[in-house]
């Protein structure tokens, strides 16, 4: 163990000291030192418990760690990429702790999990977890720390039972499953007692602050960046996008009261700033955001800017950009085909496309990202010929700037109205044909893993049924192969791959996550599920997927 990395954090933020009472905790990142000081999300919860004079916080990652409790009571993960459970795993077996809740008892710390992949779909993780926290931390925290001290000293029984009366913090084990068939749909997913919430619902915090690092180092992954949330979720509403819909409403960061104080703060430590979001630019006050930026005492600052729409590129913010030493900006634009961007919602035309690339080249940036996905549902040959034909004539209207085409494929997401299609199964045919016609065009194409786009889809929709999955899968490895293996030893005792990962769904059907409340309900989801659907099929005679 090094403490050498903890040396060198500059800390924004005044830790407490904690009581002699203090509740002893581990908060963990199933990851790196680098990677997880690095998660804004990981930063904040972190700081958040360590100004608690009522506990007393160390710090786990997979290569180093603070100085850890004895008996820890509450040993906490912030999960952010969906590979990382065989992290969660090899860490609670180093801290001596069984990997499934049903085998600890009283002497046992409770283990919580957290994040966006928790939020997202818990349940093929759901046997690793005591609790698990739904939906935005600033309440959520506090209020699962105040429940716990009243039952502190009580059974572990007892102590789950008073935590899933706290809104948004779901105990998977408080909650029975059962299936058609052993290898079929869910049929059904009830409390097991009439006193435990028949639904969760995710936690929304709603003020106008958001988050900011509490934290800069240059042992960060990005090394010593100040990160401020400007946005919190998307208001354009992608009909695949799991970053909009799980996370509505949309929320802005008041500038006065928020972002001008934490901006500020953070420059006085640092001159590299983030600035993060769905959709940074769609802030209100974006560009009065901006001219305090453009300061001539910030102009040694290097700005970063998370994604940005399309028809917010102006030559002003290009200038800026790249007078803060940023060479490219990254624009979502899904497919070069207008009738692939209705039937996801994405109110974009590639005229908007063309005059962003003009204008980041005329501001001076030297290259622009455009971001892609293949297997769309109702896509067609027709749709990636268009998507070539506008990459073509951004590089004639745009001559010199750099292009780069990035593309992923479509994976069905919970809580979005595209949950109930599957993957395409021509996509890796797809990311072929465009790698083939973009390269000679000196377009450079970053496909995304085909196969850790069928790994992905497999988590995002999968059952409890895969706790016992990823087990074996981690002993063989995290290849799709391993997945295939493991799929091919528990023949009959769960679905097939194909089930989770290809097939429409049913909108009749029980989903794993039914019992999971989002920001929306489904009939809503189903409504924009047939929106998008007239554009495949102009008259759905009902709602079941269509077979792609």
């Amino acid at each position: 163990m090094t403490s050498s990395v903890f040396d060198s954090e500059r800390l924004l933020f005044t830790p407490t000291t904690p009581d002699t009472n203090a509740i002893p905790i581990i908060f963990a990142f199933p990851n790196e030192y680098s990677v997880g000081i690095t998660s804004l999300g990981y930063q904040v919860v972190w700081a958040t418990l360590a100004m608690r004079d009522d506990v007393q916080v160390s710090r786990l990652f997979t290569d180093t760690h603070e100085q850890l409790p004895r008996t820890p009571e509450i040993v906490g993960f912030s999960i952010s990429w969906e590979l990382d459970y065989v992290n969660i795993l090899n860490l609670l077996e180093s801290l001596e702790i069984p990997i499934q809740a049903t085998s600890r008892d009283d002497s046992h710390p409770i283990i919580f999990g957290g994040g966006p992949v928790l939020t997202a779909n818990p349940e093929p993780f759901a046997d690793f977890f005591d609790v698990i926290l739904l939906g935005d931390g600033e309440n959520l925290l506090g209020n699962f720390i105040e429940a716990y001290k009243e039952v502190r000293n009580a059974s572990r029984q007892t102590q789950l039972k008073r935590l899933a009366q706290v809104p948004g913090i779901y105990i998977p084990s408080l909650y029975e499953v059962e299936y058609h068939t052993k290898d079929g749909a869910v049929k059904s997913i009830k409390p097991i007692s009439s006193e435990i919430p028949a639904v969760v619902q995710k936690q929304t915090y709603r003020g106008n602050t958001l988050s900011a690092s509490t934290v800069v180092t240059e042992k960060a992954a990005w090394e010593n960046i100040y990160m401020v949330e400007v946005v919190r979720s998307c208001p354009e509403m992608c009909r695949f996008c799991l970053a909009s819909y799980l996370t509505l409403p949309f929320r802005t960061a008041s500038l006065e009261n928020s972002l001008i104080p934490a901006i500020k703060r953070g420059l006085e430590v640092t001159n590299r700033l983030g600035l993060l979001g769905a959709s940074v630019t769609q802030h209100p006050e974006f560009e009065a955001l901006l001219d305090y930026i453009s300061q001539p005492k910030y102009d040694d600052v290097r700005l970063s800017i998370a994604s940005v729409r399309t028809n917010t590129v102006t030559v002003q913010l290009a200038e800026t950009l790249s007078k803060r030493d940023t060479r490219s900006l990254t624009i979502a634009v899904e497919s070069g085909s207008e009738k692939i961007r209705q039937i996801v919602n994405k109110k974009l035309h590639n005229d908007e496309i063309i005059q962003a690339a003009i204008n980041a080249k005329a501001g001076g940036l030297k290259s622009l990202k455009l971001y892609g996905m293949a297997g769309i549902p109702g896509e067609e040959t027709e749709d990636l010929d268009q998507t070539v034909t506008m990459m073509r004539n951004i590089k004639k209207a745009a001559p010199g700037l750099r292009l780069t085409y990035g593309c992923s494929t479509f994976v069905p997401k919970a809580h979005t109205p595209f949950q109930w299609f599957g993957v395409n199964r021509q996509a890796e045919k797809r990311l072929q044909f465009l790698q083939k016609q973009l390269k000679p065009q000196g377009i450079e194409f970053r496909p995304e893993s085909y196969n850790w786009s069928i790994i992905q889809a497999l988590l995002s929709r999968g059952d409890r049924r895969l706790s016992q999955l990823l087990q074996l899968t981690r002993d063989f490895g995290d290849s799709l192969g391993s997945y295939k293996r493991a799929f091919k030893q528990l023949k009959g005792q769960i679905p097939d791959l194909d089930f989770y990962v290809h097939a429409d769904w049913s909108t009749e059907q029980v989903l794993p996550w039914s019992h999971l409340q989002g920001p929306l309900p489904q009939s809503t989801l189903l409504k924009h599920l047939a929106d998008a659907q007239s554009y495949i099929n102009p008259s759905p005679k009902e709602l079941q997927p269509l077979n792609s």
